[in-house]
């Protein structure tokens, strides 16, 4: 499984030709008390770069952006009753969404973990 980062702070941990997406622990934390998730439907296709969904704090709305492109197959329905399943964890149950990769190739413009921290060590 490879996992890497954006620069808008989701992370995608891909396996074969799926990814799962989420937002970082370092988004979660900034954002504050989640409390409303939405995502956008299964069967939607959507580019790199490309708005996915909402995510609203008790602080503020912050858009999440896809970090490949490809077809939403799953949508972590959960977050509609808990969306503070994020701040607990953000990296794993809190996960958003999953798409399957129409460019693979994609997966190279992402940051490495090493490389996000860094980011985030300087933001």
């Amino acid at each position: 499984m490879i996992v890497k980062f954006t620069k808008t702070h989701e992370w995608i941990a891909v396996d074969d030709d799926e990814g799962v997406v989420g937002i970082t622990e370092y988004a979660q934390k900034e954002l504050g008390e989640i409390v409303y998730v939405e995502m956008r439907e299964i069967g939607e296709t959507v580019e790199k770069g490309e708005e996915i969904g909402v995510i609203e704090s008790v602080k503020a709305a912050s858009d999440v952006y896809a970090p490949v492109s490809g077809e939403i197959v799953e949508v972590n329905e959960e977050l509609e009753e808990d969306p503070e399943m994020i701040n607990r964890d953000a990296m794993g149950d809190g996960w958003l969404l999953k798409i399957r990769l129409s460019n693979p190739d994609e997966l190279e413009e992402l940051l490495s973990e090493e490389e996000y921290e860094k980011l985030t060590e300087e933001g």
